[in-house]
Order: structure tokens, then C-alpha cells, then sequence
């Protein structure tokens, strides 16, 4: 009998031998328990799961028949983008591209070109003006818009996804006029007899995309694999997609992310949040979380919005604005409203999610989450503030006494810098984006990009935590450089930590026996280069589940 067990042993010994992939000559990081970086020189898997790491010194195991030369490149976990927007990304990818526009002009002639490049959609859309990198720091108007479109209505959504830009033919469509009331949660900009100039703020822009033509499902399945196949190729594995079940003014079925999902046509695994104005909303809460069978897709947890963005003075803060006496922006819902979407969701179970920017927001969801959290007995759920960008001195403690994880996105500092500096003023800005303070009251952040509003390149994320600064490294000695991350710290937030934000860091996060073979191989150790060359570092391989998503044009070597 014992003869039988120990052939049976080597046989399946053998057999995983056999299946397993190596990869040696590899420059390894990942953490381990006490959140240390541990190295390794090779990698095993089996399928889709890690078998062993070995460390230098360490026999490698013999019989394996796939065997790879890492060429000696750095070879890391695969990082995690804990808040993103996978639909609007790939979307995005087949509209007007305005980031980076150097003036309103500049903007107008991109929509011109996007026209003459395409000329059947009905409407023309598109993603990423920023009126604070332009010269006179204005918003737009649908004048300059109207002078190259009389017929043809165009939507164009500001860099944040808080304010869109319409010309007369779109505000026709929808109805918008100077007797226009402005709705609850949204603001209509006007000129001063009273007449809207095309900008709609927040809930205002409900107006307008109700009215866009629907995507048909092909479209919007397409969009998605895009995007994937993109985030993979930047070496991004996972992502938490912000708010699915939902897109602009239509419905995005949470089946059509299933389908994709279950028929293995995604490039990485999503962890999706649902949309709290989702129509599928409550039938998605009562039939409870949900995994896929191959896990790449995960959904449970819901994604609420408590204010809007700086950008478009939406985010809701205690005092007024330092550029707009008398203005102190606003919530997007009553307290109670917020406060009974909140409970209705800690209730079913799921992970609650919430934007809140400004500081005001931020307390007026820590105030809630204080309650209902105990109310419902639902720590262990993780909830989270998404952004949590300006948090009074006071309130930052909270997050970690209360087990909220703060959901944080580096390249918000060199985007928004000069722009927190005119919106709060000198003093309030110390108070914005300050990871470092969040760090020391011991609460846990995961990082993100909240792409298409930026890149969502990690390594620029990383760049921007650990230096404070933009990919040109400005300003010089970084913004606030009191607040800057360590390399390991900005590394811990994309894969450690952004995977216990979505419960997943049983998977994800390390690579470590059991663990989904989820990494890729990159050109430079970002933990010996000098800070200011991590943001340019180049992904050579990306595998997710023990599968290449992103291959090189050459070999690694």
C-alpha cells in the first residue's frame, strides 16, 4: 500500500513537472507577509497558478519541459489599477483625443480633423480638454464649436468626466436654453444675460447624453477587448473598473462583461464596481457577489458618487473656493440620500465605494461610513473612499480607524498642481493628495490612474508617488515633497494593496506559492534606477493566469 501512495506521489509530481513553465535568469521582486521585498532568480507555474520561487542558491527543479530565458530582466507581480474605467478607455480610443490640446482652438481643430478622418457617426464625441493648461485658463464655449458645426451635434467630456462641452446643435437636442433650470447635482454655465455657453457641469450633463445614439453590444464588446488589450500591453494585470452597469446616458448590461469574461476574451481581469445609478442595480444586489469561473472577472462591490471634481468646482468643500468667493462647490445627493444608497448596499453585502474629493464630501462619507459601518457590521467589507483627494488634518486619522481604504491616483499631482493651488489656496493644499499623512495614521491605500482622465501608464503612477513630480521631473524637488512615497510603498499600493482593496489578495498582489501567475518582465529595476527614470520604463511581457496577454517585438536580451 505504501508503495502504491509514493508511486502515485512521483506520478503527479512528474505530471505537474511536465505542464509546469520555468522562467530563469530573471532579476524577481515581489513582498512577502511583513510587506518586505523578497528576490528571486526563477520562477515556476503550473496552468495558471505560481508552484515556487527560487532565490539565488536554489536548485531548480529538473524534468520541465517549457523553459524561458528571462534575459536577465526584472520580473515583477503584475500591478493593479485600483480605479479605472475600462469601457470609456476603449471608447475613448475611437473618439476625439483632446488631452493635451495647447488652446481651445487647438481643441476645435482636432474635432475638425476627427470629422474629415470619419465622417458617418451621427454624433462626434470626444475625451480630455483641460482648460487649466490652456493659456487664458477659460472654459470653451459652443461658439467656437458652431463656427465649423451648424449640423452636426458634438459632445466633448473634460479631462475629469465632471463637465462636457457642447455646441448649439447638442444643446438643441437636448432642450437647453436660458429658462433652463439647472438640475440638482449639476450646474448649466451661462454668460451674463443668462444664456448657456455649452459647458454642463455633473448631473447637467444627463442632459445632453440622454440623447446620444446607444452603442450597440458588438460596439461596446469591442471597446472592451481594446482596452484590455491596451492596459496589458502598459503591464497592468487587473483593474477595478469604477463604475460598470452604466455609460453615459445608456445601459451597459453587466452581462456583456460576463460573456466577455467567460469566454476568456479578456486580456487582464477586472474587478468591476457597479454603478450605483445602474437600472440593473438592485437585481445585481440581491443575486450577490460574483466570480467567474476562470476569475477574471469579479464583482462586489458598488460604486457611489458624493461630489464632483476641483477641475470643474464640483468637488464640495467646507469652505469657499479660494478663485470663486461665495462658491463652496456641492454634493450630488442629499446626506440622506447618500446616506440610504450607502446603508442599502452595506446591507446586501458588497463593498461600498464612494467618490468624495473635496473635503467636505470626504467627511460627509467618513460621517456615514462611521455609522453604517457599525450599524451593519460590515467592516471586514473594506469599504472605500475613491480619490480622496483633499481630507481636512482632522478627518485623515479616520480612515484608518475605521478600516476605510483610501483609493488614491499619483498622477492627479502633476496634473492638478497648479490648479489645487488656485482652487484651495497655499494652506488647503497641504491637505491635498497627502499620501504620506495617510500612510502615518496606518491606514492602506491602492493606487490607480482613474484612466481616461490619466494614462494608465503605472509606471508614470509610480513615478509620480515616489518623486512628486511630472514624467519631465516638475516642478523641481517635487509638489509637496513632504508627501512623497518610497519605491516600495508607491510598489505595495499597486499590487499588495490594491489587491486587499478588492479582496483579492489571496490571489493577486505577490507571487508566491498558490497565487495566480499573474507578472510581467520590464527593461529596468525600479528599485536600483534613479527615481526620476521610473517613469520610463518599458514593459517587455505581460502574463496573466500563466498566459501571455503582451509578448515583445524582440527578445528580452
Amino acid at each position: 500500500m505504501r508503495s502504491l501512495v509514493v508511486f502515485l506521489l512521483v506520478s503527479a509530481s512528474q505530471q505537474v513537472l511536465a505542464t509546469s513553465t520555468l522562467i530563469t535568469n530573471i532579476n524577481g521582486y515581489s513582498l512577502n507577509a511583513q510587506r518586505e521585498l523578497v528576490r528571486f532568480v526563477a520562477l515556476q507555474f503550473n496552468q495558471d497558478v505560481v508552484v515556487a520561487v527560487f532565490g539565488t542558491g536554489d536548485s531548480l527543479p529538473r524534468g520541465i519541459t517549457q523553459v524561458i530565458d528571462g534575459g536577465g530582466k526584472t520580473l515583477l507581480p503584475g500591478l493593479i489599477d485600483s480605479h479605472g474605467h475600462i469601457l470609456y478607455y476603449g471608447l475613448n480610443l475611437l473618439q476625439v483625443d483632446l488631452r493635451n490640446t495647447h488652446s481651445e482652438q487647438d481643441a476645435v481643430q482636432r474635432v475638425r480633423r476627427f470629422r474629415t478622418e470619419n465622417p458617418e457617426p451621427p454624433w462626434i464625441q470626444g475625451f480630455g480638454w483641460n482648460q487649466e493648461n490652456w493659456p487664458e485658463t477659460r472654459y470653451p464655449s459652443a461658439a467656437s464649436l458652431d463656427q465649423h458645426f451648424d449640423s452636426t451635434p458634438i459632445w466633448l467630456t473634460r479631462i475629469d468626466g465632471h463637465a462636457g462641452w457642447a455646441n448649439s446643435v447638442a444643446l438643441g437636442f437636448a432642450g437647453i436654453d436660458a429658462d433652463t433650470a439647472d438640475p440638482i447635482g449639476g450646474h448649466i454655465r451661462r454668460d451674463a444675460d443668462g444664456n448657456p455657453t455649452g459647458i454642463l457641469v455633473d448631473k447637467a450633463m444627463d442632459l445632453v447624453t440622454r440623447h446620444i445614439p446607444e452603442t450597440s453590444g458588438r460596439e461596446l464588446k469591442a471597446a472592451i477587448r481594446v482596452a484590455t488589450l491596451e492596459l496589458a500591453r502598459l503591464g497592468l494585470t487587473s483593474v477595478h473598473d469604477a463604475g460598470i452597469g452604466l455609460y453615459g446616458g445608456g445601459m451597459v448590461p453587466a452581462a456583456v462583461y460576463k460573456e466577455l469574461a467567460e469566454a476568456g476574451a479578456l486580456a487582464i481581469r477586472i474587478n468591476g464596481m457597479i454603478h450605483h445609478l445602474s437600472p440593473e442595480l438592485q437585481d445585481l444586489l440581491s443575486a450577490g457577489p460574483y466570480v467567474s469561473d476562470n476569475q477574471l472577472l469579479k464583482i462586489n462591490s458598488v460604486k457611489i458618487f458624493a461630489d464632483g471634481a476641483l477641475g470643474s468646482s464640483g468637488a464640495a468643500l467646507i469652505d469657499d473656493y479660494s478663485d470663486s468667493p461665495g462658491k463652496r462647490g456641492f454634493l450630488l445627493e442629499t446626506r440622506q440620500q447618500l446616506a440610504h444608497t450607502i446603508a442599502e448596499v452595506m446591507n446586501a453585502g458588497f463593498q461600498t465605494n464612494t467618490h468624495a474629493i473635496g473635503d467636505l464630501a470626504n467627511r460627509t462619507v467618513l460621517d456615514i461610513y462611521q455609522q453604517l459601518i457599525a450599524n451593519s457590521d460590515t467592516r471586514h467589507l473594506r469599504h472605500r473612499i475613491e480619490h480622496a483627494s483633499f481630507v481636512s488634518a482632522e478627518d485623515l486619522p479616520r480612515f484608518a480607524k475605521l478600516g476605510v481604504i483610501a483609493s488614491i491616483q499619483p498622477m492627479f499631482v502633476p496634473s492638478d498642481d497648479d490648479m489645487v493651488m488656485a482652487r484651495l489656496g497655499q494652506r488647503r493644499a497641504t491637505h491635498t493628495y497627502a499620501w504620506r499623512k495617510l500612510l502615518d495614521t496606518g491606514a492602506i491605500i491602492s493606487a490607480g490612474s482613474d484612466f481616461p482622465v490619466e494614462v494608465p501608464n503605472p509606471f508614470f503612477g509610480i513615478h509620480a508617488a515616489v518623486n512628486r513630480t511630472d514624467m519631465d521631473n516638475q516642478p523641481p524637488g517635487g509638489w509637496f515633497p513632504d508627501q512623497k512615497l518610497s519605491v516600495e510603498e508607491a510598489f505595495a499600493a499597486y499590487t499588495l494593496d490594491a489587491a486587499y482593496a478588492g479582496h483579492q489578495e489571496g490571489q493577486l498582489g505577490t507571487l508566491e506559492p498558490g497565487k495566480k501567475a499573474d507578472f510581467i518582465l520590464i527593461d529596468r529595476d525600479i528599485f536600483t534606477v534613479p527615481t526620476t527614470d521610473i517613469g520610463g520604463t518599458r514593459v517587455l511581457q505581460t502574463w496573466v493566469g500563466g498566459r501571455s496577454t503582451h509578448q515583445p517585438e524582440a527578445s528580452p536580451n
